[in-house]
């Protein structure tokens, strides 16, 4: 007989984070292992020595960094170095008529508000079909609508993860605050990136796509903001589009990106054309991204544009078989999640800030955690990105290259646990 607890709640005393834990009767929530080692062994007393640190850890670093989160915030909300930037500064050219993918006069404006003479440009690099979204901030002066922007992001991120939790049941514990203190997310805030927005388009679309499929093809709109981060997810997609004759989800689908790149045409007819140009020249094919795709190719041959493909195009070709085989039960909530993370991993290029997106997936491997080690470990690792944050570490920086591959295995891990629990109390 399998000995079990009721999950795990956060303690409405701590941060929002991993903080301290407490056992609390909730038969809506999953189970969680009772440990098996007597207080007494050495492994008991590891345990007692061990989850406090994890807790002080994982709190402290959180709090330092939600506190410099603030801080940039509400005092003035510094812009000059971040990608809001770009994001503002397209919005800006569009308004004036100007071209917003030309360097030489995005570096000159962003020179104007700040930036060093030996600053780099900072290019929206968004498809033309994403401007009606930073429209609106080339209305405002640069500090408010980075104020405004930043803002957005944050609501943006509640939100998904309060539908995240609407999804899973509603349970009564506080598990779901692991996503608000989820590092890439927060970085993507910081950052002022576009990848929360992407975030809520994912989360949207597990939210409608059974009952209003049309809602569901629109919410893809924001998921398209970043479309090179969901190969293989759009790979499966479509191909349950056709297997379901889920029509009125592609229609949803082609009708925002039609009608955004419409509205992009008509504030300047040239707009795909300076976008195409841009992406030729703006040598992003020379910049270090630490993700397997980019690491694989800077390793072979630096120049060698088709090999950052290959992942993505193997991921493809086993998200294909992936979902053939489980066609028949296939539940976006649950296989998507592994889906996601496969798309991730195989990414042509990503950035920390983009692994937002997996937080419907990370959280699907919460919810099936069976110890708090396991639960531990996921916010062990969030620490250390949030760490590196704190102790200056570049965006470039190949010590995020063990990120993505971290978080499928500790997805495949709490999965094959939870599988052989289920097994065992089967018995």
């Amino acid at each position: 007989m399998c000995q079990q607890v009721p999950a795990y709640r956060v303690s409405h005393k701590s941060a929002p984070s991993f903080t301290i834990l407490y056992h609390e009767a909730d038969h809506d929530t999953p189970m969680l292992q009772t440990p098996t080692h007597p207080p007494n062994s050495w492994r008991g007393k590891a345990r007692t020595l061990l989850e406090p640190a994890v807790v002080i850890v994982c709190t402290l670093v959180l709090t330092f960094f939600v506190i410099g989160l603030c801080v940039l915030i509400v005092n003035g909300n510094n812009p000059v170095g971040r990608d809001v930037v770009s994001f503002w500064v397209a919005g800006r050219q569009i308004v004036h008529h100007a071209n917003p993918y030309d360097s030489s006069s995005v570096l000159q404006i962003e020179r104007s508000v700040g930036f060093s003479a030996q600053s780099q440009v900072l290019l929206m690099r968004n498809p033309p079909s994403a401007l009606c979204l930073v429209i609106p901030l080339g209305f405002f002066a640069l500090r408010t609508g980075a104020l405004l922007w930043s803002l957005l992001l944050l609501a943006a991120m509640v939100l998904s993860v309060h539908m995240l939790w609407q999804l899973q049941g509603r349970p009564r514990n506080k598990l779901h605050y692991l996503a608000y203190s989820f590092a890439p997310a927060l970085l993507c805030i910081l950052g002022g990136q576009t990848a929360i927005f992407a975030l809520v388009g994912l989360v949207l679309f597990l939210r409608f796509h059974q009952g209003r499929p049309f809602v569901a093809g629109l919410s893809l709109w924001l998921c398209a903001l970043k479309p090179h981060l969901f190969l293989p997810f759009a790979t499966v997609l479509l191909l349950w589009v056709v297997l379901h004759r889920a029509y009125r989800l592609l229609a949803g689908t082609i009708l925002a990106l039609a009608a955004s790149s419409l509205v992009a045409w008509l504030l300047d007819p040239s707009v795909w054309a300076q976008y195409a140009q841009m992406m030729r020249s703006s040598g992003i094919q020379d910049e270090f991204i630490p993700c397997l795709a980019v690491a694989l190719r800077f390793a072979i041959h630096r120049q060698a544009m088709a090999l950052q493909l290959l992942p993505a195009f193997v991921a493809c070709v086993w998200a294909t078989y992936f979902f053939w085989k489980r066609r028949a039960q296939w539940d976006w909530m649950q296989d998507g999640a592994l889906l996601m993370l496969v798309s991730l991993f195989a990414s042509p290029y990503a950035w920390i800030t983009d692994q937002a997106v997996l937080i419907p997936a990370l959280m699907a491997g919460v919810y099936r955690s069976t110890t708090r080690a396991q639960l531990g470990t996921l916010a062990l690792a969030s620490a250390a990105i949030e760490l590196a944050q704190v102790l200056g570490a570049n965006l470039h920086s190949a010590v995020y290259l063990w990120t993505t591959p971290f978080w499928l295995a500790w997805y495949l891990y709490v999965s094959a646990k939870a599988h052989a629990q289920v097994s065992r109390c089967s018995l």
